[in-house]
């Protein structure tokens, strides 16, 4: 008898682009679909003038119509220019291509991290992304890069590096050492929540400061063990690229050459170096003295509207917060080019322009990449599903026959679901705020604790979802570092490799925000989670 042949289906690989096309599509099917069915919700807000209940009715706006296509034909250019992610990610691009054509980066990182073990920059990078959401999303523009290029200093697959920055960034989203932009961001919805309990109630900028820095430090540490024994190992070491070629070649070689060339080299590398460090000490100083007020022609960079320096520097408009891209955009250039025409590797102008030319050649798919994304992210937003999903999420929560710890429990998982749709975190409190805070403060949980609730809750699932604007930037990135061209790493593999830190540290997070209730640990300046 023959042997029976086995059929086995293929597996169907999409690009990324080609996935986020398709997530178009569904969605403004989704959109025809619920509809047609009159899918809604109501949920309340609160009123921060008179702390009113206002209700509010959201319906599903259908796309797959005349007014739906119009809109999305007529906003295309609008999403894509102004999509947060895209001039940030061009801004840093360039400073980076200048600063790694000149050379800089490359001995800065091997200068800095030659003698130290790979664990320990493990922590360091993951740390410092956790703590970088002090500033907005900064951290996955800037560090995701920087992780990269630092794995491939110590011969490790840049791609651990790349997935270490972004897991510690969207996984720590809301830890950081001091207060920053999510505290101004926040506290107005859980005050006026509170004051629906007792009309009195302040809600302090350090409230969470102490579980904050120690959230910081714990997540860092698990992250740590997670990228070191489960990422890494999953990529293993980069190839030396060595012709193989030259062991077989016998060559003569001039000595006395060889030594002149090496210190004249070295020679340069001191000089391009002490140039560079010159030129950021005097950027990063104008830059210093820009967010200090009352001095003369200072504070260009903060909000002076504001009465508090803390919403100076961090509050909706601060100049400081807005232009912080391009600062650090303009570090990276001022310093390569010093070091570049102080190394003697940048001759003139042109040198500079081709060297940078060099390592942006490869940004035109991503620039493709980012369109469709966000599109994507712009067309599902406008359908108002991540917003009635929420409304639906907050109604839940209103209606559970709990309390205490059994409703703060379930209260975390439901904020993480709601988090794959709806991804901004002001955007979900000022839904569940209402609902949340009333009832968990008339159970001793106080308002400044649930706060930090949906900042943990918030950042469970912020790496897996694909509505959130800076996942594109992951895929991206994975892209550029993955020698298998053949075979892109699209939404689906990046949620894949994502996935075991996503769901130690959703674990993490519940064993700490239960853990330090029970405890009853102050949870900043006289502030505990309890009332």
């Amino acid at each position: 008898m023959g042997k029976k042949k086995k059929f086995r289906l293929k597996k169907i690989k999409f690009h990324p682009i080609t996935s986020y096309l398709l997530l178009i599509v569904v969605t403004i099917i989704l959109s025809a679909i619920l509809s047609s069915l009159k899918f809604q919700t109501t949920y309340s807000t609160i009123s921060a003038t008179d702390l009113s209940t206002i209700q509010n009715t959201v319906k599903v706006e259908n796309l797959f119509n005349y007014d739906g296509i119009k809109y999305m034909i007529s906003n295309a250019s609008k999403n894509f220019i102004s999509f947060a992610p895209l001039s940030m990610f061009l801004l840093i691009a360039i400073g980076i291509a200048i600063s790694s054509a000149s050379g800089f980066l490359d001995l800065l990182f091997k200068k800095i991290f030659a003698k130290i073990d790979n664990k320990t920059i493990t922590f360091f990078i993951i740390f410092v992304a956790t703590i970088s959401t002090i500033i907005n999303d900064i951290g996955y523009i800037i560090l995701i890069p920087l992780a990269a290029r630092i794995f491939e200093t110590k011969k490790r697959n840049p791609l651990s590096g790349v997935l270490a920055a972004f897991c510690g960034v969207a996984f720590g989203t809301g830890t950081t050492i001091f207060v920053g932009s999510s505290e101004v961001a926040l506290i107005p919805y859980t005050t006026s929540a509170a004051r629906l309990v007792d009309a009195t109630y302040h809600v302090s900028l350090l409230s969470n400061l102490f579980i904050m820095i120690a959230s910081s430090i714990i997540l860092s540490i698990v992250g740590t063990i997670i990228v070191e024994k489960i990422i890494v190992p999953k990529f293993g070491k980069v190839k030396d690229k060595k012709d193989l070629t030259e062991e077989n070649n016998i060559e003569v070689i001039d000595v006395e050459e060889m030594e002149e060339e090496r210190l004249n080299r070295e020679y340069n590398e001191k000089r391009g170096l002490k140039y560079a460090i010159i030129a950021s000490f005097i950027i990063i100083s104008i830059f210093i003295y820009s967010v200090i007020p009352n001095l003369p022609l200072s504070g260009m960079l903060l909000d002076m509207q504001e009465n508090t320096y803390l919403k100076q520097i961090f509050g909706e408009n601060s100049y400081f917060q807005d232009g912080f891209t391009y600062m650090m955009c303009l570090v990276f250039v001022i310093t390569g080019l010093a070091y570049g025409f102080g190394s003697k590797k940048f001759k003139n102008d042109t040198d500079v322009f081709e060297g940078c030319h060099d390592n942006l050649k490869n940004l035109g798919g991503i620039i493709i990449l980012i369109f469709v994304a966000s599109q994507f992210i712009a067309i599902f937003k406008k359908t108002n599903i991540a917003t009635i999903l929420t409304g639906i999420v907050a109604n839940v929560i209103d209606s559970l026959p709990f309390s205490g710890i059994p409703l703060l429990f379930l209260a975390i998982i439901l904020i993480a679901l709601a988090n794959l749709f709806l991804t901004t975190a002001q955007g979900k409190w000022m839904i569940l705020a209402p609902v949340i805070v009333p009832p968990l403060m008339q159970s001793n949980i106080s308002p400044q604790f649930l706060q930090f609730v949906l900042r943990a809750a918030d950042s469970m699932t912020k790496g897996i979802t694909p509505l959130s604007a800076f996942f594109v930037i992951l895929i991206a990135y994975l892209n550029i570092y993955n020698n298998d061209k053949e075979n892109p790493i699209g939404i689906f593999k990046a949620i894949k490799l994502v996935m075991p830190y996503c769901l130690i540290i959703s674990i993490t997070w519940l064993l700490l925000l239960l853990g330090w209730y029970i405890i009853g640990l102050p949870i900043g300046p006289n502030v505990y989670p309890t009332v």
